[in-house]
């Protein structure tokens, strides 16, 4: 397991609930990568989110859109290499990290004329 950082909240409430914490990143399972944060998208549904409009389980990472490296592959996956540039919007939260391991269908290479930062800045509404 690494140790990674994350940002989180364990209960709703204004920006004071957001907690920097170190967490343990196991390897990524079978279809899953290990994506290692560039830039994130920063975008009003946060807000909703930490502030209960639209509910969460607690506790709960923050932020959904995010590119940067694939540092792991976990078994069974098909299309993605250690070093490829790709970008997620989702369906899991949690972009406020230093990494993160997801579903490898979530994510999609980036061209290299695409920024990470212009990639996390567009995915919603994009």
């Amino acid at each position: 397991m690494a140790m990674e950082r994350m940002t989180r909240f364990e209960q709703i409430g204004g920006p004071e609930v957001l907690q920097w914490v170190e967490v343990d990143l196991p390897a990524p399972g079978p279809g899953e990568v290990r994506l290692r944060t560039e830039a994130v998208g920063l975008n009003f549904i946060d807000v909703y989110h930490r502030t209960g409009v639209y509910p969460v389980p607690l506790p709960s990472g923050i932020g959904g859109e995010s590119a940067g490296l694939i540092e792991a592959v976990g078994e069974g996956v098909v299309g993605f290499s250690v070093g490829d540039r790709v970008a997620t919007f989702g369906p899991a939260l949690g972009a406020y990290a230093t990494a993160r391991n997801l579903k490898a269908e979530s994510l999609f290479k980036l061209p290299d004329e695409i920024s990470s930062e212009t990639a996390a800045a567009v995915l919603l509404k994009g």
